[in-house]
């Protein structure tokens, strides 16, 4: 009971700031108006030039140890909008899996993965190279949000990094954007993030068009109802959910493992304890993660594994706070920044 207790304490507080931030600006979201075109699907050769200087791609790059020639596919973490890979994952995911002995490597956008996805995307293709070289393995991929989602870009229009990747997990991704972004966007603009997260961006739509996943990867994605922030996670057409192209693919709701499991966003991408399980059952098996082999007792644990109760609120203060600070300070454009031409289409 004290469990239950605790957990309810906990989403509660999440919840309420949530919300609190979602009424000034909404998260992890944002987008001009729709496309009316749809852009061409990339295919074929190894995509796009960079155009931020291999020093600056390299430099984001963070991996543990093991991750050299490794002996088990190590996990490329991605942190979701407004948050550094230590803002989200240090006090949770990276400290269960040190404690495992699982390899991992994470990637950091720039700006708080703020501005421009296009660019943020060249980070990601980097990384994937360079750790499926590293590893001497397929990356599995674990993105929360923004970071659930962007890695599909990168999928998209540079093709060669296909073969480099195993597993692809999104935790609550704004795979087909949110309408809390217009909102949040109308009065006097938002962060360049969060107006091509709009639902019907021309990031988006460009994004969406043609096969959503490739063969060879495994596609997972664990989404809340209850999101309050990539909006409408709902049936019959959840944002995050992917439903078309060649990969194997799972769509698992919170309802699907734990009946009524209310969970908000941010708690979902920081110590829910059921989205754990699932980013953990995909990376264990062959094909993506499966409802049916998810342990039924995690309904009941307030807090996934890596997280210390001791510093859980702090830790989570802490998480809520850099949310808030950079939805409160980071510059506003007045327009979705325009596709790179080789997305126009």
């Amino acid at each position: 009971m004290r469990w239950i207790t605790g957990r309810a304490r906990a989403g509660r507080a999440v919840r309420a700031a949530v919300v609190v931030l979602a009424a000034a600006t909404a998260l992890v979201v944002g987008s001009s108006t729709a496309s009316a075109g749809v852009p061409a699907w990339g295919s074929g050769g190894s995509g796009p030039a960079f155009d931020v200087p291999q020093s600056a791609l390299d430099a984001a790059l963070t991996c543990g140890p093991g991750t050299t020639d490794a002996s088990r596919p190590v996990a490329l973490f991605i942190a979701g909008t407004t948050l550094t890979p230590q803002e989200n994952f240090s006090w949770n995911y990276f400290r269960a899996f040190t404690a495992a002995g699982r390899p991992f490597c994470s990637v950091e956008l720039p700006n708080h993965a703020m501005s421009d996805i296009q660019v943020s995307a060249e980070y990601v293709v980097n990384a994937i190279r360079a750790v499926s070289q590293r590893s001497g393995r397929k990356v599995a991929i674990v993105g929360f949000s923004q970071g659930g989602m962007i890695g599909r870009w990168a999928l998209k229009y540079w093709p060669d990094t296909r073969g480099d990747v195993g597993d692809y997990v999104g935790i609550d991704p704004s795979n087909h954007g949110t309408l809390d972004a217009y909102p949040a966007c109308a009065a006097a603009g938002c962060a360049p993030a969060f107006f091509q997260q709009q639902s019907y961006s021309h990031f988006t739509t460009a994004l969406n068009s043609g096969p959503e996943t490739f063969a060879g990867i495994d596609y997972t994605t664990v989404y809340t109802p209850t999101d309050e922030v990539v909006v409408p996670n709902l049936p019959p057409a959840p944002s995050s959910a992917l439903t078309t192209g060649a990969g194997r693919r799972e769509n698992i709701s919170t309802f699907d493992v734990c009946p009524g499991h209310v969970a908000d966003h941010l708690s979902m991408g920081s110590f829910d304890a059921l989205a754990y399980a699932v980013v953990i059952d995909a990376l264990d098996h062959d094909g993506p993660a499966a409802p049916a082999r998810i342990d039924r007792g995690v309904c009941l644990q307030p807090l996934q594994p890596g997280v210390d109760p001791a510093t859980f609120p702090a830790n989570l203060a802490g998480y809520l706070a850099g949310v808030g600070f950079q939805v409160a300070t980071y510059p506003h454009v007045l327009a979705e920044p325009p596709l790179k031409p080789y997305a126009r289409g």
